[in-house]
């Protein structure tokens, strides 16, 4: 379950956009947005992507190594590589800065430390790693007990994995102890004392229980004792008063099918990792299972983009010290981000339904005319003074194109449109209200007001 729960992490960290890459790099330089393509594609970043998100959630933190070529530096980074986490520290002054990397190196006839530090570090055995070597992916907590490495997301599941690995190793030695179903022999031994009742049972067992086998060392038939298992017959001796000799079936255990203890630490173990349970545990394929899936994907995909900022902003520093390392200026190094995709299209279509909504009411609000386009821009798109100023002057702009202003004329809430604002009354839908004086010939001549 643990395992399925981190594979299923990665898969939603590291999705596709539509034109197949599985990140958006921000800037508005060309050049640097295809400089970054080309030290992502040079690294095989794609290839290494899903182990980083893999690690990140696993480890809570990762150590990726940039290699460049030394006699050119000028080339950038040239490769990467993903370090041991356990062999990894991360060394910070007294105010939280961070100050250099330390890499431990295993003794050739220890390789099980582990990174296993004492308090008396032995310098000789660790090596001095420069902060700009080192990219550390991490999710960042001020936990002390994680800080200042990530925090896994199965840290909480900890305890609960021990209950339920506990509980599963006690319920498959129930099985395997209890199933079996046994044989009760009642042997009657008539009149014999108790001491020859005992040796004349023993001899009945030795009869069934001993095992020939042939020596091939001596060439003799060997019997060997095969000693009473949890799942073998019982012989018990009887007074022969009427019972005589018979054979009694002891069941084995009848509550093989109670598992709810089990499924309980299952079921808290989930919740621990933060993972759907239907995602993992099959269940009936009814309608309302289908729509409660969607609303857990739609919260899960919440967890994954906590967890995409962190990846992201690991990403965001190995491109910026490519570019550093380029020579590029500051001002674009500074402007760049990298976003990684929305984890589940639910998400998108849920935005894209609330725009539709929104929209609506908007059009509806306009129609009524009782509220300034400042106070909607404000309300219902939380837009500021600046944002409303560049917003209509881009309008402006628009409209002054022929084209533009034709194509949008029989668009409703657009001013001159039919049912908007300012439009006359009774004019058809699409015919423009100025006169054919008013549009310069050229443009009169190219434009279809029919269509």
């Amino acid at each position: 379950e643990i395992s399925s729960a981190f594979d299923i992490y990665s898969d939603d960290c590291t999705q596709e956009n539509i034109d197949g890459t599985p990140w958006d790099i921000v800037t508005d330089d060309e050049m640097t947005k295809q400089e970054i393509m080309a030290m992502f594609e040079q690294t095989n970043m794609v290839r290494y992507l899903w182990d980083i998100s893999r690690n990140v959630v696993k480890y809570g933190d990762i150590f990726l190594e940039t290699i460049i070529d030394l006699n050119n530096v000028k080339r950038g980074i040239q490769r990467i590589k993903i370090l041991n986490p356990n062999f990894i520290y991360r060394v910070e002054d007294e105010f939280g800065y961070l100050k250099q990397f330390l890499q431990e190196v295993p003794q050739k006839n220890d390789w099980t430390t582990y990174g296993s530090i004492g308090p008396y570090l032995d310098e000789t055995k660790m090596i001095n790693l420069d902060p700009g070597q080192i990219v550390h992916f991490r999710l960042h907590t001020s936990d002390p007990t994680h800080y200042p490495y990530g925090k896994s997301v199965a840290a909480a599941a900890r305890v609960t994995y021990k209950s339920l690995k506990m509980m599963e190793d006690a319920m498959l030695i129930y099985r395997l102890v209890r199933a079996p179903e046994r044989r009760i022999f009642y042997i009657d031994t008539g009149s014999l004392p108790a001491s020859k009742a005992e040796m004349h049972i023993k001899k009945q067992m030795d009869k069934f229980k001993k095992r020939k086998s042939y020596n091939a060392q001596t060439g003799n038939i060997e019997e060997n004792f095969n000693a009473l298992a949890a799942d073998e017959d019982f012989y018990i001796a009887v007074n022969g008063k009427g019972t005589g000799t018979k054979i009694d079936t002891l069941p084995g255990a009848e509550n093989l099918g109670e598992v709810d203890d089990v499924k309980y630490f299952r079921d808290k173990l989930l919740a621990a990792l933060k993972i759907p349970k239907d995602y993992i545990v099959e269940k009936d394929q009814a309608p309302e299972r289908k729509a409660n899936l969607s609303q857990l994907d739609v919260k899960f995909a919440r967890v994954i983009t906590r967890i995409q900022k962190s990846i992201e902003i690991g990403l965001e520093t190995l491109a910026k010290r490519h570019l550093m390392l380029k020579g590029y200026p500051t001002s674009l190094i500074n402007k760049l981000k990298i976003k990684l995709p929305a984890p589940s299209d639910m998400v998108l279509k849920r935005m894209l339904d609330t725009d539709e909504q929104k929209a609506r009411v908007v059009q509806a609000v306009k129609g009524l005319m009782i509220f300034p386009m400042e106070k909607i821009y404000k309300d219902y798109y939380q837009m500021s003074d600046s944002e409303i100023e560049e917003t209509k002057k881009g309008l402006e702009q628009d409209q002054k194109d022929p084209v533009f202003g034709q194509t949008m004329m029989g668009a409703p809430g657009v001013p001159g449109a039919p049912g908007a604002p300012g439009a006359p009354p009774g004019a058809p839908p699409g015919e423009p209200q100025e006169s054919a004086e008013n549009v310069p010939p050229t443009a009169a001549e190219s434009l279809d007001y029919d269509s």
